[in-house]
């Protein structure tokens, strides 16, 4: 159920969007010690907690955490561009791997592809994500349409996809855990009451846990369920975000 590839391409991506594996993973994206390096560099500054997920850090601000909420879109917009730069700073003098891979998706796949806007305004990606040792980050899904429910632009995709490359990582622990199984909007929201998710145990054994190297990148369908199993001894880092697909013809789109 998973894809180790050599280098990134439309063929492996395509094989994501149909459904014909759960994940794609590009070994030593980065050498590991650059990896860890810039992971050091991230963390050094400091991290705040999500709105809405407070045992998981991040630097940036993701766009669900707005919950739909009107001044909490603005704060997500009004600090877009400032993340951006400011992952690029952290990561200075070697370049910001979200700008690598970037330009990566843009060169292979033949429509091209940019930066999400969303009304109107261009969106966040690059989101560093931060899971602290014994912190079991729950089983979730990540579906656009939930979090702008009255854009055209968000219910247009065809498929959306995960993408994180990890830096930093726990001596134990800290997999990414996938299910195949479906779980409908409704019935996620009803299961997970005012958490951000749900407890992994209740989906029953994972059909896919791999466990990152730091300098791996690893791409999967973000419409599936999935966690984090809880590390040991040290945060476990990766920079994230989201690629939309709205056709073969289209461009791709990302955003955090």
């Amino acid at each position: 159920m998973m894809l180790d590839v050599e280098h990134l391409d439309q063929w492996c991506i395509k094989k994501l969007i149909d459904g014909e594996v759960l994940a794609v993973r590009l070994k030593n994206f980065l050498s590991q010690s650059l990896a860890i390096e810039i992971g050091n560099k991230i963390l050094a500054p400091g991290f705040e907690g999500y709105i809405n997920a407070p045992s998981i850090g991040r630097i940036g601000m993701a766009f669900y955490e707005a919950e739909n909420q009107p001044p909490l879109i603005e704060d997500y917009f009004n600090q877009a561009g400032r993340n951006i730069v400011e992952l690029r700073n952290r990561c200075a003098p070697y370049s910001s791997p979200v700008d690598t891979l970037r330009c990566m998706l843009d060169e292979t796949w033949p429509a091209g592809a940019h930066l999400e806007s969303l009304y109107g305004r261009k969106m966040y990606v690059g989101l560093s994500r931060v899971v602290k040792p014994g912190v079991c980050f729950l089983a979730h899904h990540d579906i656009f349409a939930k979090d702008a429910p009255d854009s055209f632009q968000a219910h247009s995709l065809q498929a959306q996809l995960a993408c994180n490359v990890y830096l930093n990582m726990p001596s134990e622990g800290g997999a990414l855990q996938m299910w195949d199984k479906h779980v409908s909007p409704e019935l996620f929201d009803e299961m997970r009451g005012d958490s951000y998710g749900i407890d992994p145990a209740l989906l029953g054994r994972p059909t896919l846990e791999v466990r990152p190297q730091p300098g791996d990148f690893i791409m999967f369908n973000s419409r599936c369920m999935h966690s984090v199993s809880p590390g040991v001894a040290a945060p476990r880092l990766s920079l994230s975000f989201f690629v939309g697909y709205r056709g073969d013809s289209s461009p791709l789109t990302f955003w955090s």
